[in-house]
């Protein structure tokens, strides 16, 4: 399982153990917390009534008293109350009035007038000058057919003369109840989801993080150079720039051993020549002899000197870090070229086309562009057969120029198109000699510098094309 599924599966987990332990306490909170507030309303209600019920008590008739008018006249006065999408359409208290030895002389439902409610614990406690309230079943078997009676006293003075309860079915309180669960219940859905689509964005973007640095470390174990990724975690960031680290420090050593190791094998063979001539020089041959290995020692001077200029020049250019890009001309500094070819082209019966490169400018560093295509040219005098031709052409698109390079030479052959970009790597000319084998790498790293590319490829009808994109300067 990746890391993102887990930390989304953990975060998921707190959350919904949090949010369930939250809503099981608000759940259990919402019956009794509606039941004191209905409880709080039923103490007021029977105060209230308390101090009517004492005219009543003096009337001596509290069945025909102002409690028992006032309870009579609501049946003409319906009630049609819209509370919060709750409708309510009925009175719902029953208020009976028992006199100082809890016998009942009222009742607003008429069907506990003279009984002994002395033993209920709402007119029991409060006859005791006590706060009375009970809580009873009005069908033995029903739980939800509780009923709550709330009393207050009615004093003459300091003595209690009688006592007031009023009820009311928990019943009717069921709505509000359920509602409140309800929107509850769809609280906790609704933080659940939230959470969930928090927790799915930052496993996302820890994701991508993670996607970006694996890219980069993919792209680097592949032999590529990709700038480092930029990350918004401090965290991530110092991953990012351990990995950078090590990778400077792992290319630092790879590149010293590859090129230590690539001068070696690159200077055997002009050493042992040099050697060679050397020990028959050592012998006094004649002086026509001397004169020849003499030439031949010095011919592999020269060679080993050019291979550490390329070597010094490769190095220094793979270790800049970035350039100072100007607009530069493509056609003039393409006719420089060929003009300072033009004794080695003469000489091979060569002719070098320029097409297309006027007005072509493009954003680069002056000197190192010319290098690189100075190398490409000289590939391309060298590979073509005498008679032949080497054709410059150019053109822009949106926000790139290329210029491309042509001959009609011998073109690559099959098995050396994955390694002509190597380090080192060369194909004999004409004469039999081989380069460096660092023009086409100099080329590449003046490509990347650039933010360009660089592609060789045989022509159908012959020769080799090598292309090369920069950005456009506009």
């Amino acid at each position: 399982m990746k890391i993102g599924m887990r930390l989304l599966l953990g975060y998921f987990l707190i959350v919904a153990v949090a949010a369930w332990f939250v809503l099981n306490i608000f759940l259990q909170e919402i019956k009794p917390g509606v039941r004191r507030a209905t409880e709080g309303t039923l103490v007021d209600t029977a105060t209230l009534l308390a101090q009517f019920a004492r005219a009543d008590l003096r009337s001596g008739h509290p069945a025909h008293g102002q409690l028992a008018q006032a309870f009579a006249a609501l049946g003409d006065y319906p009630v049609a109350a819209n509370i919060s999408g709750i409708v309510k359409r009925r009175n719902e208290y029953r208020v009976y009035l028992t006199d100082h030895r809890g016998i009942v002389l009222f009742d607003s439902a008429g069907v506990a007038l003279g009984q002994d409610y002395s033993r209920w614990n709402d007119v029991l406690l409060t006859l005791r000058g006590k706060y009375g309230a009970r809580s009873t079943r009005s069908v033995a078997e029903d739980e939800n057919s509780t009923v709550m009676y709330v009393a207050a006293p009615v004093r003459e003075g300091d003595r209690i003369v009688g006592v007031l309860s009023v009820g009311k079915a928990n019943s009717t309180m069921l709505p509000v109840i359920r509602r409140s669960e309800r929107r509850v219940l769809w609280a906790g859905a609704a933080l659940l989801g939230i959470a969930l689509l928090t927790g799915l964005a930052f496993v996302l973007w820890i994701n991508r993080s993670l996607g970006r640095l694996s890219r980069y470390a993919d792209a680097v174990s592949a032999g590529n150079t990709p700038p480092l990724p930029a990350l918004n975690s401090s965290e991530l960031r110092k991953l990012a720039q351990a990995l950078e680290s090590m990778r400077l420090k792992l290319e630092g050593k790879r590149y010293i051993e590859h090129y230590v190791y690539a001068l070696t094998h690159e200077l055997k063979s002009p050493l042992a020549a040099i050697r060679g001539a050397a020990e028959i020089i050592h012998e006094c041959p004649p002086a026509g002899v001397i004169r020849r290995f003499s030439g031949n020692i010095l011919q592999q001077n020269r060679r080993m000197q050019r291979l550490i200029d390329h070597l010094l020049r490769q190095a220094q250019l793979e270790n800049v870090p970035e350039i100072v890009c100007q607009p530069v001309a493509l056609l003039p500094l393409v006719e420089s070229l060929c003009a300072s070819r033009i004794v080695q082209a003469q000489g091979k019966h060569l002719q070098i086309d320029r097409d297309s490169l006027q007005g072509l400018n493009v954003a680069a560093d002056r000197l190192l562009l010319e290098q690189a295509l100075a190398n490409l040219l000289d590939n391309a005098l060298d590979f073509t057969a005498a008679g032949g031709s080497v054709t410059f052409t150019g053109g822009q698109d949106a926000d790139e120029i290329w210029l491309q390079v042509s001959d009609n030479g011998s073109g690559i052959p099959d098995y050396a198109i994955g390694h002509i970009f190597e380090r080192f790597y060369s194909l004999p000319r004409d004469d039999g000699e081989k380069s460096s084998g660092l023009g086409l790498a100099f080329v590449r790293e003046v490509a990347r510098l650039h933010q360009g590319s660089i592609a060789l490829t045989n022509r159908p009808q012959g020769g080799v094309s090598a292309l090369l994109t920069l950005k456009n300067s506009r």
